[in-house]
Protein backbone atom coordinates (compact mmCIF):
# COMPACT_ATOMS: atom_id res chain seq x y z
CA UNK A 1 0.00 0.00 0.00
CA UNK A 2 1.03 3.59 -0.50
CA UNK A 3 1.87 6.11 2.13
CA UNK A 4 -1.12 6.48 4.48
CA UNK A 5 -0.26 10.14 4.96
CA UNK A 6 -1.00 11.07 1.35
CA UNK A 7 -4.41 11.96 -0.06
CA UNK A 8 -3.34 11.10 -3.61
CA UNK A 9 -5.20 8.04 -4.90
CA UNK A 10 -3.76 8.08 -8.43
CA UNK A 11 -0.53 9.47 -9.82
CA UNK A 12 0.40 9.30 -13.51
CA UNK A 13 4.09 10.00 -14.24
CA UNK A 14 5.51 10.57 -17.73
CA UNK A 15 3.22 8.09 -19.50
CA UNK A 16 4.19 7.20 -23.10
CA UNK A 17 2.03 4.94 -25.28
CA UNK A 18 2.75 3.84 -28.87
CA UNK A 19 0.76 1.89 -31.46
CA UNK A 20 2.52 -0.01 -34.23
CA UNK A 21 0.28 0.24 -37.31
CA UNK A 22 0.61 -0.55 -41.03
CA UNK A 23 1.14 3.20 -41.58
CA UNK A 24 3.92 3.42 -39.00
CA UNK A 25 4.32 4.10 -35.27
CA UNK A 26 1.55 6.24 -33.79
CA UNK A 27 2.76 8.26 -30.80
CA UNK A 28 -0.58 8.38 -28.94
CA UNK A 29 0.56 9.54 -25.49
CA UNK A 30 3.80 11.50 -25.08
CA UNK A 31 4.59 12.05 -21.43
CA UNK A 32 1.23 12.69 -19.76
CA UNK A 33 1.47 13.41 -16.01
CA UNK A 34 -1.24 14.29 -13.47
CA UNK A 35 -2.48 13.22 -10.05
CA UNK A 36 -5.92 12.77 -8.53
CA UNK A 37 -6.76 13.26 -4.85
CA UNK A 38 -8.96 10.89 -2.88
CA UNK A 39 -12.62 11.90 -3.14
CA UNK A 40 -11.96 14.27 -6.05
CA UNK A 41 -13.66 14.55 -9.44
CA UNK A 42 -10.88 15.37 -11.90
CA UNK A 43 -11.43 16.27 -15.55
CA UNK A 44 -9.20 15.25 -18.48
CA UNK A 45 -10.29 17.31 -21.46
CA UNK A 46 -9.25 17.81 -25.08
CA UNK A 47 -10.19 17.24 -28.71
CA UNK A 48 -10.65 13.77 -30.22
CA UNK A 49 -7.27 12.23 -30.91
CA UNK A 50 -5.41 13.93 -28.06
CA UNK A 51 -4.85 10.68 -26.12
CA UNK A 52 -7.55 10.96 -23.44
CA UNK A 53 -9.24 7.57 -23.85
CA UNK A 54 -5.97 5.70 -24.36
CA UNK A 55 -4.75 7.22 -21.10
CA UNK A 56 -7.92 5.96 -19.39
CA UNK A 57 -7.26 2.43 -20.67
CA UNK A 58 -3.66 2.65 -19.40
CA UNK A 59 -4.99 3.33 -15.90
CA UNK A 60 -6.58 -0.14 -16.10
CA UNK A 61 -3.35 -1.57 -17.60
CA UNK A 62 -5.54 -2.59 -20.53
CA UNK A 63 -4.04 -1.05 -23.65
CA UNK A 64 -5.45 -2.96 -26.65
CA UNK A 65 -3.10 -4.53 -29.19
CA UNK A 66 -1.08 -3.28 -31.06
CA UNK A 67 -0.62 -0.65 -28.35
CA UNK A 68 2.27 -0.66 -25.91
CA UNK A 69 3.09 1.38 -22.81
CA UNK A 70 6.69 2.38 -23.47
CA UNK A 71 7.44 4.41 -20.39
CA UNK A 72 5.92 5.86 -17.23
CA UNK A 73 4.28 4.91 -13.97
CA UNK A 74 0.65 4.70 -12.87
CA UNK A 75 0.56 4.67 -9.07
CA UNK A 76 -2.74 3.59 -7.52
CA UNK A 77 -2.60 4.00 -3.74
CA UNK A 78 1.17 4.13 -4.12
CA UNK A 79 1.52 0.89 -6.12
CA UNK A 80 2.56 0.92 -9.78
CA UNK A 81 -0.19 -1.01 -11.56
CA UNK A 82 1.93 -1.20 -14.73
CA UNK A 83 4.19 -3.62 -12.84
CA UNK A 84 1.32 -5.97 -11.94
CA UNK A 85 0.62 -9.21 -13.82
CA UNK A 86 -2.71 -10.03 -15.44
CA UNK A 87 -4.02 -12.04 -12.47
CA UNK A 88 -3.29 -9.14 -10.11
CA UNK A 89 -4.93 -6.69 -12.51
CA UNK A 90 -8.10 -8.78 -12.79
CA UNK A 91 -8.67 -8.37 -9.06
CA UNK A 92 -8.22 -4.59 -9.41
CA UNK A 93 -10.23 -4.10 -12.62
CA UNK A 94 -13.93 -3.99 -11.90
CA UNK A 95 -13.04 -4.27 -8.22
CA UNK A 96 -11.19 -1.30 -6.71
CA UNK A 97 -10.95 0.44 -10.11
CA UNK A 98 -14.00 0.58 -12.40
CA UNK A 99 -14.50 2.11 -15.83
CA UNK A 100 -17.65 3.23 -17.62
CA UNK A 101 -17.73 4.10 -21.30
CA UNK A 102 -19.54 6.33 -23.75
CA UNK A 103 -21.81 3.51 -24.93
CA UNK A 104 -23.00 1.31 -22.05
CA UNK A 105 -24.64 -1.07 -24.56
CA UNK A 106 -21.20 -2.17 -25.74
CA UNK A 107 -20.20 -3.01 -22.16
CA UNK A 108 -23.20 -5.22 -21.38
CA UNK A 109 -23.61 -8.72 -22.79
CA UNK A 110 -26.90 -8.81 -24.74
CA UNK A 111 -27.60 -12.51 -24.07
CA UNK A 112 -27.47 -12.36 -20.26
CA UNK A 113 -29.82 -10.60 -17.87
CA UNK A 114 -28.58 -7.56 -15.94
CA UNK A 115 -28.84 -9.62 -12.74
CA UNK A 116 -26.65 -12.39 -14.13
CA UNK A 117 -23.97 -9.86 -15.10
CA UNK A 118 -23.90 -7.91 -11.84
CA UNK A 119 -23.91 -11.12 -9.75
CA UNK A 120 -20.90 -12.44 -11.64
CA UNK A 121 -19.11 -9.12 -11.09
CA UNK A 122 -19.93 -8.90 -7.36
CA UNK A 123 -19.09 -12.53 -6.59
CA UNK A 124 -15.80 -12.33 -8.51
CA UNK A 125 -14.65 -9.56 -6.16
CA UNK A 126 -16.15 -10.77 -2.86
CA UNK A 127 -16.98 -13.91 -0.88
CA UNK A 128 -20.74 -13.22 -0.84
CA UNK A 129 -23.26 -16.01 -1.38
CA UNK A 130 -25.65 -15.70 -4.33
CA UNK A 131 -28.42 -14.44 -2.01
CA UNK A 132 -26.11 -11.88 -0.35
CA UNK A 133 -24.83 -10.72 -3.74
CA UNK A 134 -28.39 -10.30 -4.99
CA UNK A 135 -29.36 -8.13 -2.01
CA UNK A 136 -26.13 -6.18 -2.44
CA UNK A 137 -27.00 -5.57 -6.12
CA UNK A 138 -30.53 -4.37 -5.25
CA UNK A 139 -29.01 -1.96 -2.73
CA UNK A 140 -26.72 -0.43 -5.36
CA UNK A 141 -29.49 -0.26 -7.96
CA UNK A 142 -31.38 1.90 -5.47
CA UNK A 143 -28.27 4.00 -4.71
CA UNK A 144 -27.87 4.88 -8.40
CA UNK A 145 -31.55 5.77 -8.75
CA UNK A 146 -32.81 2.77 -10.72
CA UNK A 147 -36.55 2.26 -10.20
CA UNK A 148 -37.93 -1.23 -9.44
CA UNK A 149 -34.60 -3.05 -8.85
CA UNK A 150 -36.21 -6.51 -9.22
CA UNK A 151 -37.45 -5.67 -12.72
CA UNK A 152 -34.04 -4.27 -13.69
CA UNK A 153 -32.37 -7.39 -12.27
CA UNK A 154 -34.37 -9.73 -14.53
CA UNK A 155 -34.25 -7.48 -17.62
CA UNK A 156 -31.98 -7.86 -20.64
CA UNK A 157 -29.88 -4.87 -21.76
CA UNK A 158 -32.05 -4.15 -24.81
CA UNK A 159 -35.06 -3.64 -22.51
CA UNK A 160 -33.43 -0.64 -20.80
CA UNK A 161 -32.92 2.93 -21.98
CA UNK A 162 -29.43 4.36 -22.48
CA UNK A 163 -29.58 6.28 -19.22
CA UNK A 164 -30.69 3.21 -17.27
CA UNK A 165 -27.90 1.12 -18.80
CA UNK A 166 -25.35 3.75 -17.77
CA UNK A 167 -26.74 3.66 -14.21
CA UNK A 168 -26.42 -0.14 -14.29
CA UNK A 169 -22.75 0.19 -15.31
CA UNK A 170 -22.12 2.63 -12.43
CA UNK A 171 -23.91 0.27 -10.00
CA UNK A 172 -21.83 -2.68 -11.21
CA UNK A 173 -18.61 -0.76 -10.58
CA UNK A 174 -19.59 0.45 -7.12
CA UNK A 175 -21.16 -2.83 -5.98
CA UNK A 176 -17.82 -4.53 -6.60
CA UNK A 177 -16.15 -2.12 -4.17
CA UNK A 178 -14.65 0.44 -6.54
CA UNK A 179 -12.96 3.40 -4.89
CA UNK A 180 -11.80 4.91 -8.18
CA UNK A 181 -14.04 5.36 -11.23
CA UNK A 182 -12.84 6.20 -14.74
CA UNK A 183 -15.74 7.73 -16.70
CA UNK A 184 -14.84 7.98 -20.41
CA UNK A 185 -17.31 10.34 -22.13
CA UNK A 186 -20.11 8.80 -19.98
CA UNK A 187 -22.88 11.11 -21.22
CA UNK A 188 -22.05 11.68 -24.91
CA UNK A 189 -24.50 9.04 -26.18
CA UNK A 190 -27.36 10.29 -23.97
CA UNK A 191 -29.86 13.09 -24.50
CA UNK A 192 -29.33 16.35 -22.65
CA UNK A 193 -31.80 15.71 -19.81
CA UNK A 194 -30.36 12.26 -19.06
CA UNK A 195 -26.81 13.67 -19.34
CA UNK A 196 -27.55 16.07 -16.52
CA UNK A 197 -29.02 13.28 -14.38
CA UNK A 198 -25.96 11.01 -14.84
CA UNK A 199 -23.55 13.86 -14.03
CA UNK A 200 -25.58 14.76 -10.93
CA UNK A 201 -25.51 11.08 -9.92
CA UNK A 202 -21.71 10.92 -10.25
CA UNK A 203 -21.35 14.06 -8.14
CA UNK A 204 -23.71 12.63 -5.49
CA UNK A 205 -21.90 9.28 -5.38
CA UNK A 206 -18.54 11.01 -5.09
CA UNK A 207 -19.88 12.78 -1.99
CA UNK A 208 -21.67 9.84 -0.39
CA UNK A 209 -19.25 7.02 -1.23
CA UNK A 210 -16.02 9.08 -1.06
CA UNK A 211 -15.50 7.99 -4.66
CA UNK A 212 -12.60 9.38 -6.69
CA UNK A 213 -13.53 10.01 -10.33
CA UNK A 214 -11.56 10.70 -13.50
CA UNK A 215 -13.97 12.28 -15.99
CA UNK A 216 -12.64 12.05 -19.56
CA UNK A 217 -14.50 14.39 -21.89
CA UNK A 218 -14.25 16.83 -24.80
CA UNK A 219 -16.96 18.98 -23.20
CA UNK A 220 -15.63 21.94 -21.22
CA UNK A 221 -19.15 22.73 -20.01
CA UNK A 222 -19.38 19.33 -18.30
CA UNK A 223 -15.99 19.93 -16.64
CA UNK A 224 -17.08 23.38 -15.44
CA UNK A 225 -20.23 21.91 -13.86
CA UNK A 226 -18.78 18.84 -12.17
CA UNK A 227 -14.99 18.87 -11.64
CA UNK A 228 -12.73 20.54 -9.10
CA UNK A 229 -9.52 20.32 -11.11
CA UNK A 230 -8.83 19.75 -14.79
CA UNK A 231 -5.97 18.75 -17.08
CA UNK A 232 -6.11 19.93 -20.69
CA UNK A 233 -4.53 17.41 -23.08
CA UNK A 234 -3.12 18.04 -26.54
CA UNK A 235 -1.22 15.62 -28.79
CA UNK A 236 -0.65 13.17 -25.96
CA UNK A 237 0.63 15.78 -23.48
CA UNK A 238 -0.92 17.80 -20.67
CA UNK A 239 -0.56 21.48 -21.61
CA UNK A 240 -2.42 23.04 -18.66
CA UNK A 241 -3.58 21.82 -15.24
CA UNK A 242 -5.24 23.49 -12.30
CA UNK A 243 -8.41 24.35 -10.43
CA UNK A 244 -11.36 24.42 -12.83
CA UNK A 245 -12.16 28.06 -12.07
CA UNK A 246 -8.57 29.08 -12.69
CA UNK A 247 -8.09 27.11 -15.93
CA UNK A 248 -11.48 27.86 -17.51
CA UNK A 249 -11.87 31.48 -16.42
CA UNK A 250 -8.23 32.54 -16.57
CA UNK A 251 -6.71 30.17 -19.18
CA UNK A 252 -3.01 30.58 -19.86
CA UNK A 253 -2.21 28.16 -22.71
CA UNK A 254 -3.18 29.30 -26.24
CA UNK A 255 -4.79 25.90 -26.84
CA UNK A 256 -7.04 26.19 -23.78
CA UNK A 257 -7.95 29.74 -24.82
CA UNK A 258 -8.77 28.44 -28.31
CA UNK A 259 -11.03 25.69 -26.95
CA UNK A 260 -12.94 28.20 -24.84
CA UNK A 261 -13.26 30.68 -27.72
CA UNK A 262 -14.76 27.89 -29.85
CA UNK A 263 -17.63 27.33 -27.39
CA UNK A 264 -21.06 28.54 -28.54
CA UNK A 265 -21.44 30.22 -25.12
CA UNK A 266 -18.73 32.72 -26.09
CA UNK A 267 -21.09 34.17 -28.72
CA UNK A 268 -23.59 35.01 -25.99
CA UNK A 269 -20.92 37.12 -24.30
CA UNK A 270 -20.45 39.23 -27.41
CA UNK A 271 -17.38 37.36 -28.70
CA UNK A 272 -17.29 36.03 -32.27
CA UNK A 273 -17.22 32.24 -32.49
CA UNK A 274 -13.68 31.14 -33.31
CA UNK A 275 -12.02 28.01 -34.60
CA UNK A 276 -8.55 26.68 -33.93
CA UNK A 277 -6.89 26.48 -37.33
CA UNK A 278 -5.52 23.15 -38.52
CA UNK A 279 -6.06 19.73 -36.94
CA UNK A 280 -4.77 17.62 -34.07
CA UNK A 281 -1.54 15.85 -35.14
CA UNK A 282 -2.06 12.22 -36.19
CA UNK A 283 0.82 11.00 -34.03
CA UNK A 284 2.68 9.42 -36.96
CA UNK A 285 5.05 12.33 -37.40
CA UNK A 286 6.34 13.69 -34.08
CA UNK A 287 6.42 17.50 -34.01
CA UNK A 288 9.59 19.18 -32.80
CA UNK A 289 9.23 21.66 -29.95
CA UNK A 290 5.74 22.44 -28.71
CA UNK A 291 3.22 20.17 -30.50
CA UNK A 292 0.70 23.02 -30.70
CA UNK A 293 3.01 25.52 -32.42
CA UNK A 294 1.80 24.82 -36.02
CA UNK A 295 -1.72 25.89 -34.96
CA UNK A 296 -0.78 28.62 -32.48
CA UNK A 297 -1.21 32.34 -33.22
CA UNK A 298 1.26 33.17 -30.41
CA UNK A 299 4.04 30.87 -31.70
CA UNK A 300 7.63 32.13 -31.42
CA UNK A 301 10.82 30.74 -32.95
CA UNK A 302 11.67 28.74 -29.81
CA UNK A 303 8.28 26.97 -29.99
CA UNK A 304 9.36 24.96 -33.06
CA UNK A 305 12.70 24.00 -31.48
CA UNK A 306 12.28 23.31 -27.77
CA UNK A 307 9.49 21.54 -25.91
CA UNK A 308 8.20 23.88 -23.19
CA UNK A 309 8.66 22.99 -19.54
CA UNK A 310 5.83 22.92 -17.01
CA UNK A 311 5.60 26.35 -15.32
CA UNK A 312 3.84 26.92 -11.99
CA UNK A 313 1.66 30.02 -12.39
CA UNK A 314 -0.05 30.56 -9.05
CA UNK A 315 -0.23 29.21 -5.53
CA UNK A 316 -3.37 27.20 -6.34
CA UNK A 317 -1.41 24.74 -8.51
CA UNK A 318 -2.14 26.25 -11.93
CA UNK A 319 0.52 24.76 -14.24
CA UNK A 320 1.08 25.49 -17.92
CA UNK A 321 3.53 24.15 -20.51
CA UNK A 322 4.12 27.15 -22.78
CA UNK A 323 7.08 29.33 -23.82
CA UNK A 324 4.97 32.44 -23.20
CA UNK A 325 5.72 31.85 -19.53
CA UNK A 326 8.80 30.95 -17.54
CA UNK A 327 12.20 30.93 -19.22
CA UNK A 328 10.80 30.95 -22.74
CA UNK A 329 9.15 34.30 -22.15
CA UNK A 330 12.55 35.97 -22.15
CA UNK A 331 13.99 34.26 -25.20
Amino acid sequence: MGDAMTDTILQVDDLHIRFETYAGTVHAVNGISFEIQRGEMFGLVGESGCGKSVTGMALMNAIPSPGKIENGRVLFNGEDILQKNEAQMQSLRGGRIAMIFQDPTASLNPVFTIGNQILRQVRQHSARSRKEAEEHAFDFFERVGLPDPKRIFSAYPHELSGGMKQRVMIAMGLASGAEFLIADEPTTALDVTIQAQILALLAELREKENLSILLITHDLGVVAETCERVAVAYAGRVVETGQVDSVLYAPKHPYTRGLLAALPDSVQHGQPLQMIKGAVPDGLRPIAGCPFHPRCSDAMEICSIKEPAQVQMEDDGHIVACHLYGEGANV
